[in-house]
């Protein structure tokens, strides 16, 4: 989108934004800045993972804060409320991509696909992608038992096995975890996604490579930490003082209550 909207000001035409909601809702942000050395093509701005911002939003503030200058207008919705979980809508759940087929897929979407550039499946080619994650490597039952002893928030982990028919490890068996959300508003999938990847690494330290994850998660940083040993609540404390700054930046463009 915003890219679109560099277009269209430098072409002079008027860019209209029909906006809708986040399905995750608007209220939760969660993630470290994406390093500005990692801008890219899905990554256009540095925010955290999950930004809590309708596209509407998200247009305000890539027009205002990188000065783009398109003659831009958002068509607000009627009733819409931070707080609201996608149901609350009485809208039918539309994919936002091929692979997010459910609410709960997307929920542990932010967590999970941080995984998916390190060489683990995260279920693509079957019928519940990002719902489990694996490989040919990893030990169902010992992975489901280490990260359950964890005591993630609002996520249960049980072990299974499957053969993804597409993306890393296609056609090949893997065992690994499937997640199974038990509270989705205690649930913070960044968090999650960090408990998993410090799980592998401590586990399959010769066949998990956590630097693989640092395109998804966006901060060289937070990888770093996460070699060194550092505990995960520990480093996701530590994103507040960046994430309050976001906040206030977030703030100027925010269309609902």
């Amino acid at each position: 989108m915003g890219y679109a909207m560099e277009e269209s000001a430098k072409h002079k035409i008027t860019f209209y934004v029909l906006d809708r909601p986040n399905p995750l809702g608007g209220q939760t942000i969660e993630g470290p800045m994406l390093d500005r050395d990692r801008l890219n093509f899905v990554g256009y701005f540095p925010m955290p993972v999950r930004y809590a911002m309708t596209l509407g939003e998200l247009a305000r503030m890539f027009n205002a804060e990188n000065k783009i200058g398109c003659d831009l207008h958002v068509i607000a919705m009627k009733g819409w409320r931070r707080s609201d979980w996608y149901e609350a809508t009485g809208l039918l759940w539309v994919a936002p991509s091929p692979n997010l087929r459910s609410l709960n897929a997307a929920l542990l979407y932010p967590g999970i696909e941080i995984l998916q550039s390190a060489d683990i499946s995260v279920g693509r080619g079957t019928d519940t992608p990002f719902e489990l994650l694996g490989a040919p490597w990893i030990h169902a039952t010992q992975l489901a038992d280490y990260l359950n002893s964890r005591f993630v928030p609002g996520v249960r982990f049980v072990p299974t096995r499957f053969t993804p028919r597409a993306g890393p490890h296609k056609d090949l068996l893997c065992q690994g975890i499937a997640l199974i959300i038990t509270d989705r508003a205690s649930l913070h999938s960044m968090l999650m996604g960090l408990e998993i990847a410090a799980a592998l690494a401590k586990l399959y330290p010769d066949k998990f490579d956590l630097q693989g994850t640092i395109a998804l998660v966006g901060s060289a940083a937070t990888i770093a930490r996460l070699e060194k040993g550092d505990e995960p609540s520990v480093i996701v404390a530590d994103w507040t003082e960046e994430i309050e700054a976001f906040k206030r930046i977030r703030a100027k463009y925010l269309l609902y209550p």
